[in-house]
């Protein structure tokens, strides 16, 4: 086990098969940086083109096709004093046709970051508003299958710009291995979002990261899952919403059934009355649905995860 601290000096809008900027061992630490989605760093100072650019990839050693990858976030926090948002609710979140109320505004709202106080404010249009921060990460993954780079609008398998704001410190998140090293790449930090992203954006800021990863070897999985102190979770990513609630929902219940020893009668039931879902994005080209269980649950059913 080995810590590295790493200063990226490129970055890609993509998630892809590219070369890898450092190469690292299961139970490997990394501290790096990230620049906020329009590609501002730390400084303010444009060090990326615009678009959820990403730090990395990093290769893994051993990782191929068909294992399962392991991320664990271990710090995520801004490195600077101020963010930015979107002004408006997309459109496809409202009715069709409906009035905003005033004029579309296309640079964005500034928001102050109190580091210190772990806050943030918007004086102009919240004035009196004390948001605390909970800094989450809105776009990650590892390289898709046959040799794709995917977009960081969008996200699939692989993972992907999911903007889920449960991916925050202390998370451990699993993503299906296609290509030799893995290939994780991270960025589109959020000091605070709302659920489903639904103003394209969260409070978009550089991140201070540190991230450890694990593999397991053999174990092929279909969708991005992760667990926190409290619940284990599946993200589906998909469009329109049903679909990604169905590859949500379809690969929770095959997680209980092949690693908590669940029989199929006994995960239906459990998630037919205990399931919670969670809203990703439902503003990119695929949206995000969570679902997920307590831990809790599975506990008094005495299920424990095997390996």
């Amino acid at each position: 086990m080995a810590h590295h601290d790493f200063t990226p000096d490129c970055y890609y809008n993509n998630i892809g098969w590219h070369d890898p900027v450092l190469e690292i061992a299961p139970g490997d630490t990394v501290s790096t940086t990230t620049v906020d989605a329009r590609g501002w760093d730390q400084n303010g100072e444009q060090a990326a083109t615009r678009g959820n650019p990403m730090t990395g990839p990093f290769y893994i050693a051993g990782a191929e096709e068909g294992d399962t990858f392991v991320v664990h976030f271990d710090k995520l926090w801004p490195n600077r004093d101020w963010g930015w948002t979107g002004h408006q609710i997309a459109p496809n979140v409202l009715d069709p046709g409906f009035d905003p109320g005033f004029t579309r505004v296309d640079e964005p709202l500034r928001w102050p970051i109190d580091l210190e106080a772990g806050t943030a404010t918007q004086p102009d249009t919240l004035p009196g508003l004390v948001l605390p921060l909970r800094p989450m990460v809105g776009c990650f993954g590892i390289a898709p299958p046959r040799g794709q780079a995917i977009s960081t609008a969008t996200s699939s398998t692989h993972g992907g710009n999911m903007d889920y704001n449960g991916f925050v410190e202390g998370v451990t998140v699993y993503l299906p291995v296609e290509a030799p090293g893995a290939l994780f790449h991270l960025g589109d930090g959020h000091a605070v979002q709302g659920d489903g992203e639904i103003v394209g954006t969260g409070i978009e800021i550089s991140f201070d990261v540190t991230f450890s990863v694990d593999l397991i070897k053999g174990k092929r999985i279909g969708w991005p899952r992760g667990e926190n102190d409290t619940h284990i979770f599946v993200a589906g990513n998909a469009r329109p919403l049903d679909q990604c609630v169905e590859h949500a929902s379809s690969e929770l219940v095959r997680w209980l059934e092949a690693d908590y020893g669940l029989s199929s009668q006994t995960a239906h039931a459990l998630l037919g009355q205990c399931v919670e879902y969670d809203m990703g994005n439902v503003f990119d080209p695929a949206y995000t649905m969570v679902c997920k269980v307590a831990k809790s649950l599975l506990g008094q059913l005495g299920a424990e995860r095997a390996g």
